[in-house]
């Protein structure tokens, strides 16, 4: 023969010979091959005419009946090169069919892509495997969050950080957005648009960043951060993942967007945190339309927010504890608060107020549950003067000079211990010569 026989042919060709010799029938031939009885019999019959032959497809070394035209190959390199150069095949495979008409399985979209030295065959990793947690049975159960610092404007604008908000149950996006770093006053901006858009979880599921956690050494066991701290007032239990591994849902969904994301901000003309942040309810639409499954469970954990918007604005904002001065002022972070009172304000002499600094830039002076009339200054800091690689040397030397010259001429004053107990020796010594 020619030609390889493989494996199935071989098989064939055991069966025919067990035929042939009258060791089975027709039937039991056809269940072995897995094929009917009509078939059983033309392969018999090629096998009496052809011998072993007559066992080989026909089919063998000539071109598939599904493979994909020349003009549609071409056409998918060709718009994959101009617009997707650095996609993947999934991605690349949704955006043909999405916008240019062009229908294609993923696999054949990887395999144009390898052709043409659009994409790199991944090798198999070698990581080491970690336990599958089930997710929760219901959405609003756990809610994951994360902060995930990219140039996610590919040098378009400046590095920042996108903080992620994702459903364990359903693995549905539930807030984004983009924020300068990672701060307690961003993550409470982010929680204030859950809570009014979804209700309020049971838990939230993070790192051990500072944000979430006090991690000093020595710290009381009941220490808690700002974020914390409104979390509980909230009722929401606050969850510390070990390893990054724990939280695998929303590190994956990290990945996902540092990924897809950043192109289709790419494609949108999207270059700076303010259009984004406008833009992406339309992305978490479509995100969530493709990846989110379906709960165990039907309904929802989340509770309503029944509280007003001024009450979950001042719970959601840093609070620090302060004490009004005899004149009703106090200061912090290079700033003079000065409370307006209309009578005496006895009563606020000493008073512990708490300073709220707002999710939206606001402050506030609390006492008693309301609100202080305040006025806000900005103290002046004296700083030393600046100095560069080139000057510093020239200021210490003559830091130097100047304190040589001092020690010199330098005289102690009147009443200094050394000056009088000198100026005795000399009068005792004095009174000596005239005797």
């Amino acid at each position: 023969m020619g030609q390889m026989m493989s494996h199935k042919e071989v098989l064939r060709a055991q069966i025919m010979e067990r035929l042939m010799a009258g060791k089975i029938d027709q039937r039991e031939a056809s269940q072995r091959l897995a094929v009917c009885v009509r078939q059983v019999k033309r392969i018999v019959k090629r096998y009496r005419t052809a011998g072993l032959p007559g066992l080989v497809s026909q089919k063998r070394g000539a071109p598939s009946n599904r493979r994909l035209d020349a003009a549609t190959r071409q056409a998918a390199i060709e718009t994959i090169e101009a617009h997707y150069p650095d996609f993947g095949p999934t991605l690349a495979c949704e955006k043909l069919r999405e916008c240019h008409d062009i229908t294609l399985s993923v696999e054949s979209t990887r395999q144009l892509m390898i052709a043409a030295g659009l994409w790199k065959p991944r090798k198999g990793t070698t990581a080491r495997p970690h336990p599958l947690r089930e997710r929760r049975a219901r959405r609003g159960e756990m809610i994951q969050i994360d902060g995930s610092p990219h140039d996610w404007f590919e040098g378009r604008s400046e590095r920042c950080t996108l903080l992620v908000f994702i459903d364990d149950a359903t693995g549905q996006l539930m807030q984004l957005r983009f924020v300068a770093q990672e701060t307690t006053l961003a993550y409470m901006q982010t929680l204030h648009d859950h809570i009014l858009a979804h209700g309020i979880p049971v838990a939230l599921y993070s790192d051990k960043h500072s944000v979430f956690r006090v991690n000093m050494k020595d710290a009381d066991p009941d220490a808690e951060t700002q974020f914390s701290r409104a979390a509980r007032t909230l009722g929401i239990e606050c969850i510390h993942a070990n390893s990054p591994q724990a939280k695998g849902r929303v590190e994956r969904a990290n990945q996902t967007l540092q990924d897809r994301l950043v192109k289709e901000m790419r494609l949108a003309g999207i270059n700076d945190m303010e259009a984004a942040n406008a833009w992406l309810p339309e992305y978490i639409a479509d995100y969530n339309r493709r990846f989110q499954v379906e709960a165990r469970k039907g309904q929802d954990a989340h509770l309503p927010w029944s509280g007003s918007k001024e009450a979950l604005k001042r719970i959601l904002s840093v609070q620090v504890a302060k004490t009004l001065s005899s004149n009703l002022s106090c200061q912090h972070q290079g700033q003079l608060f000065q409370v307006q009172s209309s009578g005496s304000g006895l009563a606020l002499r000493g008073a512990q107020v708490i300073l709220h600094h707002h999710i939206d830039g606001a402050q506030e002076i609390r006492w008693r549950n309301r609100t202080l009339s305040t006025t806000v200054m900005s103290k002046a800091v004296r700083q030393a003067e600046e100095a560069d690689s080139k000057t510093v040397n020239q200021r210490v030397d003559h830091a130097l000079k100047a304190r040589n010259a001092k020690g010199k001429g330098h005289k102690p004053a009147a009443n200094h211990p050394w000056r009088k107990s000198a100026l005795g020796k000399s009068a005792t010594k004095g009174s000596c010569v005239t005797q």
